[in-house]
């Protein structure tokens, strides 16, 4: 997709802390946005604050705890070209037949953080929906955006990505954030760690 179909992101926001896996919010499908006012303005504002401040490249509301169908995103497309956009209400179109491929690639999550391991998705992805405006979006990716449509469009639906793992990776996932959650704050990423912990994958 060419970087000139990328959509600005509203400034200006405040920081919030991200929700966490286990928390219901996370594990449910949200309610349809409806209301375009001010105050989906400013969530959508402190959403992207949030995603800066954690270093990730997408954030659903329910990562900071709301219960709404919105997500912003800020990522590179294959041809590095960096694609930005609100939306609300996605819908997700992936490839299917002989056009789906999958591609298996690392995967995290800002609500799981430090925790890493390999997922398997179509390698590219259509997402259609309105911006926090009302006004019509779309947005097609390949590779790391693929991927990063499919995860923020999951979380809108209660799913975790770790939900699309096998068993046995599961559970290595959830090791893994056993052995970190501790050196995250509370208020991750309002409290910003100093070192990034490292564990052995």
């Amino acid at each position: 997709m060419p970087a000139s179909q990328s959509r600005p992101l509203p400034e200006g926001g405040a920081v919030r802390p991200i929700t966490r896996w286990g928390t219901p919010v996370m594990h449910r499908e949200l309610e349809d946005v409806t209301v375009f006012d001010d105050e989906l303005l400013t969530l959508v504002k402190d959403m992207v604050a949030t995603m800066y401040a954690a270093k990730g490249v997408g954030l659903a509301a329910n990562q900071v705890g709301v219960d709404l169908k919105v997500f912003v995103f800020d990522c590179p497309d294959d041809d590095n070209n960096q694609i930005t956009g609100v939306v609300c209400n996605p819908v997700l179109h992936l490839p299917e037949g002989k056009e789906r491929n999958l591609e298996d690639e690392d995967e995290g999550c800002l609500s799981l953080p430090g925790a890493f391991t390999s997922c398997a998705r179509p390698d590219r992805a259509h997402v259609t929906g309105v911006d926090h405006n009302g006004e019509p979006v779309e947005f097609v990716g390949d590779g790391l955006l693929a991927r990063c449509l499919q995860h923020e469009t999951d979380h809108l639906f209660g799913t975790v990505f770790g939900d699309r793992l096998p068993e046995r990776s599961r559970k290595k996932l959830y090791k893994q954030h056993q052995e970190l959650a501790d050196s995250y704050p509370d208020d991750w990423p309002v409290t910003v760690l100093v070192d990034e912990p490292v564990i052995d994958r």
